[in-house]
């Protein structure tokens, strides 16, 4: 099982690499009406919480600029950004080398137990699989919603 979920994972980010370079630059920034965020924001945070995940699952270090966080971290938005964000490229870029780094994935780091359990809301994660696991399924949301706004402002 823990080898079917590095696998969707290594699906998922490709789809997602996939779709984000048919993306024009322009529409990267287009906030569709009823969407607080954009493409961008949405790639960038898909960015940043894969790699806080893997640092707290598996122990990678971070290979992300620090300056993610104040534009991607939960509770971000476009609107409040006082420096230039990242280049559609550059997330791309970003994007392909965690999948890289799934790749470096073995069934078994999936079975450790972190530190202390992460904790998000009602929800408590006591394992690096699942927590990863989880990391996938807030992936695959933020998909989706590139996937509407994408259809909003078309």
């Amino acid at each position: 099982m823990t080898h079917s979920i590095i696998a969707t994972g290594k699906t998922l980010r490709q789809i997602a690499i996939g779709q984000l370079q048919n993306i024009s630059e322009d529409q990267f920034d287009r906030q569709a009406k009823g969407f607080n965020n954009t493409i961008r924001w949405n790639t960038g945070h898909i960015v940043y919480w894969m790699d806080k995940y893997s640092a707290l699952s598996f122990g990678f270090p971070s290979a992300i600029p620090v300056h993610y966080e104040l534009l991607f971290g939960s509770g971000t938005r476009p609107s409040d950004w006082t420096m230039a964000p990242p280049a559609k490229q550059e997330l791309i870029e970003q994007l392909s080398a965690q999948l890289s780094r799934l790749s470096e994935l073995k069934p078994e780091m999936l079975d450790m137990k972190l530190q202390s359990p992460f904790l998000l809301g009602p929800f408590q994660f006591p394992t690096s699989g699942e927590l990863f696991n989880f990391a996938l399924m807030h992936e695959a949301i933020h998909l989706g919603i590139i996937s509407s706004q994408l259809k909003a402002i078309q």
